[in-house]
């Protein structure tokens, strides 16, 4: 899945989107943990969960704070996307259900990554680093399943 989130032409409707993408990660993470069966990778899973969750609250406040409604859920299409990936690899084991989870991840790099570009387009000053701790995240996420998967070879 390649994303367009990050390139709205408003800066809060491209923060609603990546509320909603977190959202959509949240669910693909949920899938991918009752499906893992190593325990280390159930683990780090949790982690980068509780991460995208936090990432949640950070940039919905952001939203209250612009007197903008943040979203409460992933959009239906998205996460059915994300969900499928995770459900489809599941039945091939553990290595295909981290491949599926670096696609989720790259994504969400991607959309930090745009995001991270156009903070300069709020007046508030807590944005950015909201932002830039969210992009550290999901760049960890990303680099840890990409780490597994390279020494699962």
């Amino acid at each position: 899945m390649v994303t367009n989130v990050g390139n709205q032409e408003n800066f809060t409707d491209a923060i609603k989107e990546l509320i909603e993408l977190d959202y959509d990660a949240v669910e693909a993470y949920e899938v991918a943990i009752k499906n893992l069966e190593n325990a280390k990778y159930k683990d780090k899973f949790i982690e980068f969960k509780g991460d995208h969750e936090q990432h949640i609250k950070q940039l919905s406040a952001f939203l209250e704070r612009s007197s903008e409604v943040a979203p409460t859920k992933a959009d239906k299409t998205k996460g059915l996307l994300a969900q499928g990936k995770v459900a489809i690899a599941s039945l091939v084991g553990d290595k295909t259900i981290l491949k599926a989870m670096l696609s989720n991840e790259e994504d969400t790099v991607t959309a930090y990554e745009r995001i991270n570009e156009r903070v300069e387009e709020s007046s508030d000053t807590k944005i950015a680093t909201i932002i830039a701790k969210g992009l550290a995240d999901e760049t960890r996420h990303k680099d840890w399943i990409t780490t597994t998967l390279d020494q699962l070879k």
